[in-house]
């Protein structure tokens, strides 16, 4: 029996190294050409200083590789080495120069480059010594990259593992990533290509056209997506131009009614910045397909000169499948704002209406735009009591004597709302105190008031009509009204 044990746990022994070793064969796997890329190389440094040098690797593998020991051959002459590190499957892998090149991201192997804007070759090798890609190795000047500018040289579809000028291009767009002074760069370290083009899902901030003051929802879309697990996007706004007001997931992740852990919020708290996050809380994994909408967020415009303003993903940004992150293309947008001083209401006039208890608002025509009429409220709030394309509006709902009303009127058009315009008016034809419009003042009104009394604006027994110094009580104040003016017949 003792035997059988120690031949037993020998066997546990056996499994549990194989099982050690299986493991690590996943990271340390012979890599093959393509395996992982050279996929982004900032030649000419940044704008904040041009000796900040970094190239970014991509595994397009299923799989993590260890990277430790393997390096990048600059004309032959000099050897770049990662002493240590892995790669993620579908990951990146920053070499910066200083761990400053590119402030906002840490780098994932800190190596002194050298890189000639006129151009150099760049070879990647394994421990081995044998070749997994290759940029430029005939020498020459660089595919892309802009020396003036500090854009970088993008690969556009990371698949392509010919080391081709055309499979290259001049960055057009940065994810959030600065310099050492806080510059932004033209690339996107740590994330996808600006001018990717592969076979990859797309995510993408929707256009959108808003007004000052006014609340704008912008979508998040997703295409070509196959088994998306969870995202996290790092959203960046202009905190002087937009306040951040909510976020909504959309069902694309429930698509098979699955729970999700949908997150959001400013980043430290602070406009500017919006994390939001997102996972199918599903073991195994499975993700979904297709292409939707992923979230809706608002935001409100304030009170700016600026005629557009952007939002774009920053350098964290990521979709994940099932097994890892995902190659993507992240494109941001820009939001309109509209110029609303076209749309300013001009010549807005006031007057009694045709009935007593009454008035006529009149303005002039804006070709092409509808409007909003508002009256003040007895609690000091706007309400809107019209929405049309006339420009003229006649009031005639509970009009008491005496009392002063205060209007605003906007225009719209094509999404855009100009600014208010505003007038007031009393009503002087009848008697106040007259809550029947019996044209005297009597025992009905006494009446009428008593039913109402200690009333307060949105009780159901509030009646406006009784309200007749419009403070949004019916009270001693308003009988006194009627007793001032007992009697009286108009």
């Amino acid at each position: 029996m003792e035997s059988l044990k120690k031949f037993l746990n020998l066997t546990a022994l056996v499994c549990l190294a194989s099982s050690i070793l299986i493991v690590k064969s996943v990271t340390s796997f012979a890599a093959g050409l393509g395996d992982v890329v050279i996929n982004e190389v900032a030649w000419a440094g940044t704008s904040d200083d041009s000796n900040d040098e970094w190239i970014e690797l991509y595994n397009p593998t299923s799989l993590e590789i260890d990277l430790s020991g393997w390096f990048i051959e600059d004309d032959t002459t000099t050897k770049y080495e990662i002493v240590s590190g892995k790669i993620a499957p579908h990951g990146y892998f920053l070499i910066e120069d200083n761990e400053d090149s590119v402030k906002n991201l840490t780098a994932n192997a800190v190596i002194g480059l050298s890189l000639a804007n006129a151009g150099d070759s760049l070879v990647l090798k394994d421990t081995a010594g044998l070749v997994v890609d290759s940029v430029n190795a005939s020498g020459g000047a660089w595919y892309s990259g802009n020396a003036t500018s500090k854009a970088t040289m993008e690969r556009i579809d990371p698949l392509v593992k010919v080391d081709s000028a055309t499979n290259f291009g001049t960055a057009v767009a940065g994810n959030g990533a600065v310099g050492i002074n806080g510059g932004s760069i033209l690339g996107t370290p740590a994330g996808a290509n600006s001018v990717y083009a592969g076979h990859g899902p797309e995510v993408s901030i929707a256009s959108a056209t808003a007004s000052i003051g006014e609340n704008v929802t912008v979508s998040i879309d997703a295409k070509d997506i196959v088994d998306l697990y969870g995202y996290g996007f790092e959203i960046n706004y202009d905190p002087s131009v937009l306040s951040y007001i909510s976020a909504t997931e959309s069902s694309f992740l429930k698509a098979d009614l699955k729970e999700t852990s949908f997150s959001v919020a400013l980043q430290n708290g602070v406009e500017g910045t919006v994390i939001v996050g997102d996972a199918r809380l599903v073991n195994p994994p499975s993700g979904v397909d297709g292409s939707g909408k992923l979230l809706d967020i608002v935001f409100n415009v304030k009170n700016t000169t600026s005629t557009t303003t952007a939002l774009s993903f920053g350098a964290s940004s990521f979709l994940a499948d099932t097994i890892g992150d995902m190659v993507t293309k992240f494109t941001g947008t820009t939001i309109t704002i509209g110029s609303s001083s076209a749309l300013n209401i001009t010549n807005l006039k006031i007057s009694a209406g045709q009935e007593r208890y009454s008035f006529g608002l009149t303005w002039d025509q804006i070709a092409g735009s509808t409007y909003v009429v508002k009256r003040e409220n007895v609690n000091g709030t706007y309400e809107i009591i019209k929405e049309g394309s006339d420009n003229f509006y006649v009031d005639n709902t509970k009009i008491v004597v005496g009392v002063e009303y205060s209007y605003q009127v906007f225009a719209v058009k094509n999404g855009i709302t100009g600014g208010a315009s505003s007038i007031s008016g009393t009503e002087t034809r009848g008697l106040k105190g007259d809550s029947d419009r019996s044209d005297r003042i009597d025992g009905k009104d006494i009446e009428k008031l008593a039913r109402s009394f200690g009333s307060e604006y949105a009780d159901e027994e509030y009646d406006a009509l009784k309200d007749f110094n419009y403070d949004g009580i019916i009270d001693g104040a308003d009988l006194i009204v009627i007793g001032a003016n007992f009697g009286l017949k108009y």
